[in-house]
């Protein structure tokens, strides 16, 4: 056990990237204590749970959903945008699960996604430079010195709001509100659209065949809890470190501040402290892949991070760009494949299709996301490799802040509900609206 701690602190020695700079150290010092001495945020047995889950994804018995804020706010966390979040997410999974006949492994992007990386580490307006926004667990949004500069008191505050959100998720999907039965429910107070109407009509159909096998005597009781898992990039170590616990009944380290954690594409560094601190937890994670990693990059990824080919245990997630990923794709899918190594693949649509509208605002036209996705099945299909997940951007809310879908957002509706900080989310119509889209292509495997 002393061991794996020490093991643990290898990160340190090495080079990282994405830290803030805090002007006090001996604070940061004193809020790591604190952190350390909390109880933790998930228990390994949860963990170990989803592994199990995301090992049948990577065989292609299950299907991986994962939705959420780009970055969460304090001020986000409040009842009716968690459920509106968790009902969304909820929805797509049972349009997924439905369309595909295949178990859905539902995640939220949730309880612990308060850090961005930034590709500057400075702002800029007119003549005043301060510190980049880095998440409201690092600093603020508003451009002052005073909000920009680090706080690591946010570190504790990001840790009570991530234990007050998971506490609701659990209420939600243990408590009867994810409910099979009450599928008609989840779109009350969402406002009509062409997706919600065709949602109506998948749940009229989910509702008639319970009711059916019900006639039939089939006991139902099990519909009442969901299993919703949550995780979140692992990005700032002065928060990961202090939740990382040794499990009492093994031995094993677990990071214990989400279920799930992943390695960005700006940190995932060979010699760097992420790849290193991430090798020795016990956790599934992840890896974003963008469309520069080469089939060399990948292969040495797995080597790193599952030297042991442990089922579950590790998720690329692909972030390739609609007019990429058809190419950059494949030579991937193929040599990790051929090296008989059985990762799960995710797509994420979002981060590779960014752009910045003539008003001046970040968006993503959603048939740019679309396209990213089929061409992630078609890449899969031609490799014969199974396209295990969808990782998204997304708000429960009624938000403008991707352009497209039904709605036909424009670029001067985004002026109207553009509430995201860092990058633009779908809102839950174009959720549901992809999530059909996504049927469609699993129903072709």
């Amino acid at each position: 056990m002393t061991e794996n701690l020490r093991d643990l602190d290898a990160w340190r020695s090495l080079p990282i990237k994405q830290q803030p700079s805090y002007p006090d150290a001996a604070a940061v010092a004193d809020v790591t204590a604190e952190l350390a001495s909390l109880p933790p945020l998930i228990f390994a047995g949860e963990a170990d749970t989803l592994k199990a889950r995301l090992a049948r994804a990577a065989a292609g018995e299950a299907f991986l959903l994962q939705g959420g804020d780009c970055a969460e706010t304090f001020s986000g966390a409040t009842g009716d945008k968690i459920r509106n979040r968790v009902k969304t997410v909820l929805q797509m999974a049972v349009v997924l699960q439905y369309g595909a006949s295949m178990p859905v492994v539902k995640m939220g992007r949730m309880a612990g996604q308060f850090a961005k990386p930034r590709s500057k580490d400075t702002e800029t307006r007119g003549e005043v430079t301060l510190p980049a926004f880095r998440g409201e667990i690092v600093n603020g949004f508003d451009f002052t010195q005073a909000s920009r500069t680090a706080d690591p008191s946010r570190l504790l505050r990001a840790y009570h709001t991530s234990a007050s959100t998971l506490n609701l998720i659990r209420a939600f999907t243990q408590g009867g509100f994810a409910d099979l039965r009450e599928v008609h429910s989840w779109n009350k107070g969402f406002a009509e659209n062409p997706a919600n109407r065709r949602y109506e009509g998948l749940a009229t159909e989910i509702d008639r065949a319970i009711k059916f096998m019900e006639s039939a005597g089939a006991d139902f009781d099990e519909l009442q809890r969901v299993e919703f898992f949550t995780g979140h990039e692992g990005l700032l170590m002065d928060y990961e470190h202090p939740l990382t616990r040794v499990d009492s009944r093994t031995g094993d380290v677990y990071n214990t501040s989400g279920h799930f954690l992943w390695i960005g594409e700006r940190t995932r560094d060979l010699d760097g402290a992420h790849i290193e601190y991430f090798r020795h937890i016990k956790n599934p994670i992840g890896v974003k892949l963008g469309p520069t990693t080469d089939p060399e990059t990948a292969l040495k990824l797995i080597d790193i991070l599952d030297p042991d080919r442990e089922p579950g245990r590790l998720t690329f997630i692909t972030r390739m760009g609609a007019g990429k990923i058809r190419e950059a794709l494949p030579p991937l899918l193929e040599a990790v494949k051929a090296s008989g190594a059985q990762p799960l693949w995710v797509t994420d649509p979002m981060h590779g299709n960014g752009i910045t509208t003539a008003n001046g605002y970040k968006s993503r036209r959603f048939d740019d996301v679309v396209d990213e996705v089929r061409g992630f099945f078609e890449a899969h299909r031609q490799v014969g490799t199974f396209p295990g997940g969808l990782h998204v951007e997304l708000t429960g809310d009624d938000v403008t802040e991707c352009l497209g879908g039904s709605e036909r957002i424009d670029e001067a509706a985004l002026e109207s509900r553009y509430e995201s900080l860092c990058d633009p989310r779908l809102n839950h119509k174009q959720s549901l609206e992809l999530s059909f889209l996504v049927a469609e292509e699993l129903e072709k495997l």
